[in-house]
């Protein structure tokens, strides 16, 4: 590529997020409200749909990590929902831990959870700023 040449950015592709287990891993993210779009035991993957997108959540199975956070922060994926305090309501039933209450954000509200190896997933509204969500 020449130093006039650029390139687009086209979209996201996959989001990755290492596990320990797929099944476990699979078995959680259902539990919090993905849909699984398909999974490849054999390849340690699977793919989570978010809403109608085609990228989604790629669990990608790493043996290594066991059932243990990674030794590194992680970083925060946020999927937007229509209101994240009934999200919020429907993950604790659910039997999934709150990071935290869910909590108010420039753009309406938030509230996150942590898988069993310390994926960090978020998901949040934008009531306060309907404008710049998907639903307005």
């Amino acid at each position: 590529m020449s130093d006039d040449e650029s390139y687009e950015l086209l979209g996201f592709d996959n989001v990755l997020l290492p596990v320990g287990d797929l099944g476990e891993a699979v078995g959680f993210y259902e539990r919090a409200g993905f849909t699984t779009g398909f999974r490849i035991d054999e390849a340690g993957i699977a793919l989570l749909r978010v809403g109608g997108e085609t990228p989604g959540l790629l669990l990608r199975e790493e043996e290594e990590f066991g059932h243990r956070p990674p030794p590194w922060p992680s970083p925060r994926v946020w999927v937007e929902v229509p209101d994240a305090r009934v999200a919020a309501d429907s993950l604790a039933a659910a039997g999934i831990p709150l990071l935290d209450a869910p909590s108010p954000v420039v753009t309406g509200w938030t509230v996150e959870i942590a898988d069993p190896w310390g994926n960090v997933v978020g998901f949040t509204d934008y009531s306060k700023r309907p404008e710049l969500g998907r639903i307005s």
